[in-house]
């Protein structure tokens, strides 16, 4: 059985070398070569002794998921559809801008958190990916695009975990592959450019922060318990007030100077100026001061499924503004890739289900629908429905 190269980062590909018999400055030669210049074949890896090669060529290789479709949008945007066998595929998407490129990769296939408003949790969950199979998302892009674009600088800037999945429930591989992403003899990422997405696994948070910090974003979508309960499961077990804290713990070690805080913006179930005013409630009873985080306000894109609709415009920008006006440094998503179905919260892939998504998501059908004052919710966690 061949073992794939992309499944290491630098110190495992060492110890792979090192049972063949081979010092590590062996192992960095290769990661250079499948890394920084994209060669998968052996035998083009011509630095490296003949010998050697031969012997790669009979227990490893470098294979990245194979792609079954490829759409690129009338903006530059580009979707694969990656295939990760057993009848599963999963999705990726690059996003061009004057001033980076940015791939949004996925980390599993499905998710198991049952967001209502995320098409890819409608689909259920089938397992975790591998650090080959989330890498090498990155690594094809990454050389499909210089091949593409006529071009043997870096395409691909910054990274963000906001594809497929919920990245902190495949923890160890998603953290091997950050290791890869973040080496200089891969592809160099700062740790600023590299966004890790959660909705709020709070102990998997303190891990992280103490294994590999980088830019982290938090998936929000909610000012209060009752209704998060409703559009995050997951806030059952980590509401609000201790998330906010988890948050706070991060940012003493995280590469950038505030959390991220990513909000869905659901025509009348959490856009009112009422929710705009309780999340500023929200920040500062966490910190005393609203300027140790970002709101990245996400225009919904809409499937038949979730039974919701998008937020007008006039809504979203009367929100941004108190948002704004309490000094929270608030943006809204620019939507891009409509035309392919790439836009945030459309990446849904082939899943092969094996968690009744079904059946759990139609007992969360009736949530909150109508705008309701913070002076008239009730208690904080009673009530909920299952």
């Amino acid at each position: 059985m061949t073992v794939n190269l992309l499944d290491f980062d630098l110190d495992g590909l060492a110890a792979f070398c090192d049972r063949l018999g081979e010092k590590r400055f062996r192992a960095t030669q290769l990661f250079r070569w499948i890394h920084q210049r994209g060669v998968s074949q052996f035998d083009g890896m011509t630095d490296i002794a003949k010998s050697l090669r031969e012997k790669l060529g009979s227990v490893a290789c470098v294979k990245a998921p194979a792609v079954l479709v490829q759409n690129i949008s009338s903006d530059g945007t580009v979707k694969w559809l990656f295939d990760v066998g057993g009848g599963d595929a999963v999705e990726s998407v690059f996003i061009p801008e004057e001033s980076r490129g940015t791939l949004c990769i996925s980390s599993q296939v499905g998710c198991l958190i049952g967001c209502r408003f995320c098409s890819t949790g409608h689909q259920g969950f089938s397992r975790n990916l591998t650090v080959g199979e989330i890498i090498g998302q990155l690594w094809f892009a990454e050389h499909f695009l210089r091949q593409h674009q006529g071009t043997h600088e870096r395409v691909i800037s910054n990274v963000v975990f906001m594809g497929m999945g919920e990245p902190l429930l495949n923890y160890e591989s998603v953290v091997c592959a950050l290791r890869v992403m973040l080496d200089d003899h891969a592809y160099g990422l700062s740790r600023r450019r590299v966004t890790v997405s959660t909705s709020g696994l709070i102990p998997v948070i303190d891990q992280l922060g103490q294994d590999l910090p980088v830019a982290l974003a938090v998936s929000l979508h909610a000012s209060n318990d009752i209704l998060r309960d409703e559009l995050v499961p997951v806030n059952r077990k980590y509401p609000i007030a201790e998330l906010m804290q988890a948050c706070r713990r991060y940012l003493l070690v995280a590469p950038r100077d505030f959390i991220t805080f990513e909000y869905c913006m659901l025509n009348g179930v959490n856009d009112s100026p009422e929710h705009a005013l309780e999340l500023v409630q929200v920040v500062l009873q966490a910190a005393g001061t609203t300027t140790w985080c970002k709101f990245n306000l996400i225009p919904f894109n809409p499937f038949p499924a979730s039974g919701l609709t998008r937020s007008p415009s006039e809504k979203v920008l009367q929100f941004l503004k108190i948002l704004s006006d309490a000094g929270i440094v608030t943006t809204i998503r620019k939507t891009r890739g409509d035309d392919i179905d790439a836009a945030c919260g459309q990446l849904a892939g082939d899943v092969r289900d094996r968690t009744d998504v079904h059946k759990r998501i139609a007992r969360r059908r009736t949530i909150m629908v109508k705008s309701e004052s913070v002076a008239t919710l009730p208690g904080r966690r009673e009530g909920v429905s299952g």
